[in-house]
């Protein structure tokens, strides 16, 4: 890869990284695993994360995204 090459996917990556849509992924796979430990410590063992993330999307999701949006 040249030193062009990799400058452009430096900025790519950058950009990514800073864009709303990559902020607000990162915002809710916090609460997901948040949910997780929160849940996992109700259960008295690990939920794993496939089920932590379909429980709060049930349960959490839409709340969570209309206080985001407030």
């Amino acid at each position: 890869m040249s030193t062009h090459e990799k400058t452009a996917a430096t900025r790519s990556s950058d950009f990514a990284k800073n864009s709303n849509i990559y902020q607000e992924f990162l915002a809710e796979r916090n609460e997901i695993l948040r949910h997780k430990w929160l849940e996992s410590e109700k259960a008295g063992r690990d939920i794993g994360f496939e089920r932590a993330l379909l429980d709060w999307i049930r349960k959490h999701r839409s709340a969570w995204r209309e206080a985001r949006r407030a």
